[in-house]
């Protein structure tokens, strides 16, 4: 199993940024997954979660209506469209599937999000 993250970088305040996360090792299209997020001195938190074939979301409070997950099937990637970032958006962002009793995670992808 294999996840693969990209597309952090640093955004001034109001800005967006695409996430993505390439999958192998697994058939994609059958499991959730989810996306999370670790600030410094934090412990890491969910952000998004989707289903398998991507009929249901969830989001963590902090980010509904800024943030949307989404996924390409055909493509084995789980995206995180982040829009109107703020300061304490500003994490180590990591994808997640549990498969088979256990978590799998990237290497994540630094957002940082300041002027």
């Amino acid at each position: 199993v294999q996840l693969v993250e990209s597309g952090g970088g640093l955004v001034q305040p109001g800005g967006s940024l695409r996430l993505s996360c390439a999958v192998s090792g697994f058939t994609f299209s059958s499991y959730a997954m989810s996306w999370y997020r670790q600030a410094p001195g934090k412990e890491r938190e969910l952000v998004a979660h989707i289903t398998s074939d991507g009929s249901s979301t969830n989001y963590a409070d902090s980010v509904k209506g800024r943030f949307t997950i989404s996924r390409d099937n055909a493509k084995s990637t789980v995206y995180l469209q982040m829009n109107s970032l703020k300061p304490e958006d500003t994490a180590v962002y990591y994808c997640n599937v549990h498969y088979h009793f256990n978590d799998y995670w990237g290497q994540g992808t630094q957002v940082t999000v300041s002027s």
